[in-house]
């Protein structure tokens, strides 16, 4: 015998057929307040399939349509997940080990299916890791079409001057596998023995920062990753981590052309 569905029934299954309401959708991903969407949408900032929407109670289905706020696009997936971890030394920017040596599963274990990390920091370097279960953030992210800026904080053996600093930036220099520059560079603090910089580069190869300063003849101490792209460390203690929230996932998704 068919189902005799009841009124309240029925409306929620037209709500489910008709989709969800724009403004709804909206504070869903971290917009603000329901108002506040509101407005987004009648300031004509909201494109669906690549129309100018500024209808309120428009309804969409975000699993089949394109919904872009000021050129962004929204990505909303409630089983996405992405986190970010501050690694300390001596920790392996990989998930298992067949040596034992700790990893990042070790901070957060087994609690996300499928997570994994997006970059590594080499085992004696500490600080920013970004991890997701996002396959298609993680590919933008990690891709050097999109040249994801870092930010390091590096303590240096030696008295570098800000002429050093500033030819790293202008001219580079060259390693074994090519020409690098620093996008920025700055001390922070310098001593007869050592100097605090701060170094910003878009980089992803293997220990680059090590390798640039080993080049001009100041080993790096210690180096602490402190941003990637829009996302900062912050006060995050050492082998701990959080999650992004929606509007840090959407700042990242739009840095690197999402």
């Amino acid at each position: 015998m068919p189902h005799a569905y009841s009124r309240a029934e029925k409306a929620h299954q037209e709500n489910y057929d008709e989709g969800i309401r724009l403004q709804k959708l909206l504070a869903q991903a971290g917009f603000g307040s329901r108002r506040k969407c509101e407005e987004i949408i009648t300031e004509g900032r909201v494109e669906v399939d690549g129309e100018l929407v500024t209808e309120l109670g428009t309804r969409v289905d975000p699993s089949s349509q394109e919904i872009r706020v000021d050129g962004s696009r929204i990505r909303l997936n409630n089983k996405h997940i992405t986190l970010a971890l501050n690694k300390p030394k001596k920790v392996l920017s990989t998930m298992d080990d067949p040596k034992g040596r700790y990893t990042l599963r070790d901070i957060v274990g087994d609690k996300y299916e499928r997570i994994f990390h997006m970059g590594r920091l080499d085992y004696e370097t500490e600080g920013l890791i970004l991890m997701t279960n996002d396959g298609e953030l993680s590919q933008h992210v990690m891709h050097p079409r999109y040249e994801v800026k870092k930010t390091y904080i590096a303590t240096l053996d030696g008295r570098i001057s800000g002429n050093i600093c500033r030819r790293l930036v202008t001219q580079g220099v060259n390693l074994d596998d090519g020409l690098i520059r620093l996008d920025h560079c700055a001390i922070i603090d310098s001593s007869r023995d050592q100097t605090i910089v701060k170094v910003v580069l878009h980089s992803g190869k293997n220990r680059i920062v090590r390798r640039i300063f080993g080049a001009v003849g100041f080993p790096v101490r210690r180096l602490v990753r402190t941003q990637i792209g829009p996302i900062k460390l912050g006060d995050l203690k050492p082998g701990s981590y959080r999650v992004l929230s929606q509007t840090e996932v959407r700042s990242l998704a739009k840095e690197v052309g999402l």
